[in-house]
């Protein structure tokens, strides 16, 4: 992989290519990309949708306040702008033709901050849970019922639903009028897709990329298209090598949850202020200001010191790992996160094994996950079933409401397919925020 290809300008349904050069350095076009994400529904609706602990808290607090999708993702890319920033100095320097190209630091940044920007804008509702109740409806709950009229990849999409293959569904999908999607550069949408290869086959393996998949049966082709302008290598197995800056999103993401989820932990009086902030400074001993720790008087000042220092602290170990394994990841023979590399690796370890047991297996977190398994389950069963007896031209009356109601009987969905109604029906439920699900369950019960 080369990087004139992967800091490609073209944008998705482009017909000719982008020159940096000819971009108005007021407004370059992967700060656009930036802008078209910031201003999407989908993202709006992220400030609805749980992070970990959801809305609203409970917890004895005298903070009453935590982390939704939306601010998580905000400060996922401010991290990650900083460190594409700091890793683009370096790649110019080692590649100083880029600079003749037009290329410079800050466009490393934009693309990284606008990736990350859009990291979890396909994510279901009630957090990583949200994704496994999908997955469940199709693979052992009344979904179970279109496995025979699927094949085996269409299934899979379904039963191992992927909040991160959804979207890229949501930023490149055809809309009435709107072909392309948010006709976002490659560049972005590369970065963007930490799997880069489907549901199938599914080989779990230790390389990183193998966790989940990045796209859906019915988008590849478009994934394919970006990658092959992209310059993205192919696998020899399956699917393709990630992105280089795919590995930025992924540590600013990586930071960031060990971090603020920790935080809200703390705030939450989930876990102690002094065992907390024990962890945090054996992170970052050796940079403390001794005397102005001191003198912070309140919990949230000491908290907010510690995870600034960190943060740097993470930053700069992955911009170092960037700069060391540069070849690897253009070769695509890199295969871990840049935090599995890093030197702190033990210390975020131990403060994440503190956020399982005292935040994510939490009372209020469990009671959230059983409640959005049943939300879920209840409106898919409903949407599911709308979306295939229209297509099968079965719709009940009941049917008939539900699709005139949210506008479903103006999607030109194909007939032949049930998969892809199914998978219709799923992003529907998926693009719903927390509030929007549970008010949705209550109207479909009867529960006026």
């Amino acid at each position: 992989m080369n990087w004139e290809q992967l800091l490609s300008l073209r944008r998705h349904l482009d017909t000719e290519p982008r020159a940096r050069k000819d971009q108005d350095e007021v407004r370059l076009g992967f700060e656009v990309d930036y802008d078209r994400i910031i201003f999407s529904s989908s993202f709006r609706s992220l400030q609805d949708k749980t992070q970990v602990v959801p809305l609203p808290v409970q917890s004895a607090s005298h903070r009453n306040f935590v982390h939704t999708r939306l601010t998580h993702s905000l400060e996922v890319s401010v991290v990650g702008r900083s460190l594409g920033r700091l890793a683009g100095s370096i790649v110019l320097e080692r590649h100083p033709e880029l600079k003749q190209m037009g290329y410079r630091f800050n466009d490393f940044g934009a693309i990284v901050a606008a990736a990350a920007l859009a990291h979890d804008i396909g994510n279901p509702p009630f957090g990583h849970s949200g994704e496994q109740a999908i997955g469940n409806y199709f693979r052992s709950g009344s979904g179970k019922q279109f496995c025979a009229q699927l094949n085996a990849q269409e299934y899979e999409d379904l039963c191992r639903f992927e909040g991160n293959a959804n979207g890229f569904k949501l930023l490149t999908e055809d809309r009435e009028g709107i072909p392309g999607g948010l006709r976002l550069s490659y560049a972005t949408l590369g970065a963007f897709t930490k799997y880069p290869k489907a549901s199938l086959p599914h080989k779990p393996s230790k390389h990183i990329a193998d966790k989940k998949y990045g796209y859906f049966k019915a988008n590849q082709s478009s994934f394919e298209q970006i990658a092959g302008e992209l310059g993205l290598n192919r696998r020899a197995d399956y699917g393709f090598e990630r992105h280089p800056l795919v590995y930025l999103v992924e540590a600013a993401d990586d930071i960031c949850y060990t971090l603020i989820d920790f935080e809200d932990a703390i705030n939450l009086k989930l876990i102690s202020e002094d065992y907390a902030l024990e962890n945090l400074i054996n992170l970052v001993k050796h940079q403390i200001d001794t005397a102005k720790y001191r003198g912070l008087k309140t919990t949230a000042d000491r908290l907010g010191y510690l995870r600034a220092l960190a943060i740097n602290t993470l930053v700069q170990d992955a911009v170092m790992l960037f700069e060391s394994h540069e070849s690897e990841l253009l070769s695509g023979s890199f295969n871990s996160s840049l935090l599995d590399r890093s030197q702190y690796s033990a210390q975020v370890r131990d403060i994440i094994d503190l956020s399982v047991k005292y935040l994510y297996q939490s009372d209020e977190v469990i009671e959230k996950e059983i409640a959005g398994y049943r939300i879920i389950e209840s409106l898919l069963e409903v949407f599911c079933n709308a979306l295939v007896n229209k297509s099968l031209d079965q719709a009940t009356a009941f049917d008939q409401l539900i699709l005139k109601r949210f506008d479903f009987e103006a999607h030109d969905l194909p007939k032949d397919s049930i998969y892809l109604n199914l998978l219709e029906a799923s992003s529907f439920v998926a693009s719903l925020s927390d509030s929007q699900a549970i008010q949705l369950h209550h109207t479909i019960k009867g529960l006026l």
